[in-house]
């Protein structure tokens, strides 16, 4: 069956590569590694292992991580405006994080993360071998496949709101249950359009061009805090959430318009079409499978969560998303940037087994470093300063400093496996360049299960043993996962050594980070209560930077790379 809407055309005849690349032109073969998972090699023994090159200035995780710092910035000042008309102690604000919280679950199956380790890794292939029209061909069968399958994931959400709602949140009854199931079907079609900007992402990504795909949610960002803040002056609380639902739908919109010029520039014999015979094609839907369920399974553990603070007392469910997205942003900075911008480069890599596993050892350990680097300073700032943090970002309106403490204890728990879950990505991508999807899924399975029976045991059975307030009991579904996090990291280690050799970071290396964060941590603490809980913003601007800076001055003075690697860099901008 085959199914062509034009689109655009250009001549074939005026297509060439911006880049060069030294890679012979013999065909490439798919062979069997070890474990059985394909691998393209060649089928003679190349000189180099090579990718395309990357664009000069900027490298490609300074670029990721410089869109992702400018939408979580927007992101933050959009959770601030919702947290100043819904607070945290109301049934509102836990109907609209449990609401927001089920429609991502289909961004996050068929987006990014799958994306990525399906689509990305044969697209940055075929590119690397200059196959650039079965490349485009390969783009324009996923994006079909892609709309349609998400189109009737949408329909089904919203006309099984009800069931899902019962599913997740459990815990609500009567007006949560009704409101939440309400914003839901409202939110669900903004999922599937971050799906598709997620499509346009893993081109964008594949080309080298990071800075545009991670800009494009301050779109989305901005239209929630422009709607947000116009409505809030004239809607009661009960309507306001309504209209902030619909304003997810439309800056979802725009998220996705704002990417499809550059898209289509890079594809310019792009055409939808439902043609799936091609090899390249038969390879993402096949990967597409164990990626899905890796994803799926990793967010069964977050409904689980979700699912747990249902049960708890009103308010929960909301520290729970107002943590969250404070945890997210270290991850996705350092960690994902990292992660995004390595998935192209080692996907491109070509040659010998032997060759390509070098390739992949060297990235991997550069990579594993900086994401270190920044990672733990982060945990120890969660675990010490979790307050401070949660205050300036939220105190204001119907969120109190008590709030701020209450989001300071999930924090906390979040912190245990920050780092684990920061260096499991990379990780995982590694697998995923070698197109090795089964391994991470097996991982998650089992990282999964841990989080559950953990989840339950530390957030519903624990307090009442030690006789604290069952509120608290949400902060041990972050020190749930964060244990499992570690199970899942010293799996894929140990996996991924047995393939190509050991890839990681030192113990002396990881020693040295964690004694000046904790050193940098006690004197920011001495500096805390200068600014006083009254004004959090103010004790964030005293205390931040003297932790900030006594981290960075700590690992220049115990010889860190990655520190004067930093520090160079920022004075040469200066």
């Amino acid at each position: 069956m085959l199914v062509r809407i034009r689109i655009s055309r250009r001549p074939n005849s005026d297509r060439k590569s911006p880049e060069s690349e030294s890679i012979s032109q013999a065909e490439s073969q798919a062979s069997l590694s070890s474990n059985g998972s394909p691998v393209l090699v060649r089928p003679a023994p190349a000189r180099t292992v090579v990718g395309r090159a990357a664009k000069p200035g900027l490298g490609g995780s300074s670029r990721v991580a410089i869109g992702i710092l400018g939408s979580r910035i927007t992101g933050l000042i959009r959770e601030r405006v919702i947290s100043h008309y819904f607070g945290l102690d109301s049934i509102i604000a836990d109907a609209f994080r449990a609401s927001i919280r089920i429609p991502y679950l289909l961004n996050n199956l068929f987006g990014e993360g799958v994306l990525s380790a399906s689509f990305v890794t044969v697209y940055a292939k075929l590119r690397a071998l200059k196959e650039d029209d079965e490349a485009d061909d390969l783009a324009a069968a996923i994006f079909s496949l892609l709309a349609v399958v998400c189109s009737l994931a949408v329909a089904a959400g919203i006309l099984l709101a009800p069931v899902l709602i019962d599913l997740i949140a459990p815990g609500f009854k009567g007006e949560a249950r009704i409101l939440t199931i309400r914003l839901v079907r409202i939110m669900f079609p903004f999922t599937g359009l971050l799906a598709l900007s997620a499509w346009c992402l893993g081109v964008l990504n594949s080309h080298r061009q990071f800075l545009l795909s991670y800009l494009a949610p301050i779109s989305l960002n901005l239209t929630v805090v422009a709607v947000a803040i116009i409505a809030g002056r004239r809607t009661n609380e009960m309507g306001l959430v309504v209209v902030v639902a619909w304003a997810f739908v439309l800056g979802s919109v725009l998220q996705f318009l704002v990417q499809v010029p550059s898209v289509m520039k890079l594809l310019p014999n792009f055409q939808l079409h439902f043609e799936w015979k091609s090899a390249s094609v038969k390879s993402v839907v096949r990967n597409f499978g164990p990626v899905f369920l890796s994803r799926g399974v990793v967010q069964l553990s977050s409904y689980v969560d979700s699912m747990i603070a249902s049960f708890l007392p009103v308010g929960a469910l909301a520290a729970f998303g107002y943590a969250q997205v404070i945890a997210i942003l270290p991850v996705s900075l350092f960690s994902m940037s990292v992660s995004a911008a390595e998935l192209p480069a080692l996907s491109s890599a070509v040659g010998t087994e032997q060759e390509i596993a070098a390739h992949l050892r060297g990235r991997l350990e550069k990579g594993l470093r900086r994401i270190a680097f920044f990672i733990v300073p982060s945990a120890v700032a969660f675990l010490a300063l979790g307050d401070v943090i949660a205050g300036a970002l939220y105190q204001t309106g119907r969120f109190q400093h008590s709030d701020s403490v209450y989001v300071w204890s999930v924090l906390a728990g979040s912190s245990v496996g920050l780092l684990a879950t920061s260096l499991g990505r990379l990780y995982s991508s590694a697998f995923y360049a070698l197109l090795d999807t089964r391994t991470p899924l097996r991982f998650a399975v089992y990282r999964v299960l841990l989080t559950t029976a953990l989840g339950f045991l530390f957030a519903l059975w624990l307090p009442r043993v030690l006789g604290i307030e069952q509120r608290w009991g949400v902060a041990g579904l972050t020190v749930s996962a964060g244990l499992a996090g570690w199970l899942e990291f010293a799996l894929l280690r140990h996996a991924l050594t047995r393939r190509i050799g050991d890839a990681s970071i030192s113990a002396g290396f990881t020693s040295k980070l964690w004694l000046a964060a904790f050193f940098a941590a006690v004197f920011a603490w001495l500096v805390k209560p200068l600014g006083g809980p009254q004004h959090p913003q103010i004790t964030a601007c005293l205390t931040l930077p003297v932790y900030g800076g006594l981290y960075f001055a700590g690992t220049y003075l115990l010889r860190v790379d990655e520190a004067e690697i930093f520090l160079s860099s920022i004075l040469r901008r200066l």
